[in-house]
């Protein structure tokens, strides 16, 4: 299996940035596609993005495209959510997780789960 550790979360103030790792345990983590998801208190857990096994392809939701970046390093084991131009609708925990299937936008790709990490944004 996999385990994943988020971190990086924190308080900011509208228009600033913050950068979320996740760090993942296991040989194969370069086997697997990897996403970003959100809940906020009281509401469903929302896609925020996603991105190839390889690093070659992402794919974001609408409300942070231009705004966020995706990344991954391999070699590291660690993936990265940099968040520029922060609203105070970011905020939320943020959920890494791991899946098989490529560039996944739900929660039913996703095998492996992380704990969360909490961003709050202050208007």
């Amino acid at each position: 299996q996999v385990q994943l550790v988020e971190s990086g979360g924190g308080l900011v103030q509208a228009g600033g940035s913050l950068r979320l790792s996740c760090t993942a345990s296991g040989r194969t983590f370069s086997s697997y596609s990897m996403g970003w998801f959100r809940q906020a208190p009281g509401k469903e857990r929302e896609f925020v993005a996603t991105i190839s096994w390889s690093g070659a392809a992402t794919y974001y939701a609408d409300s942070v495209k231009g705004r966020f970046t995706f990344s991954r390093d391999n070699a590291k084991n660690t993936v990265y959510l940099q968040m520029n131009s922060l609203k105070p609708e970011d905020t939320a925990v943020y959920y890494c997780a791991a899946g098989r299937r490529l560039l996944s936008d739900n929660t039913e790709g996703y095998d492996y789960w992380g704990q969360g990490t909490q961003v709050f944004v202050s208007s």
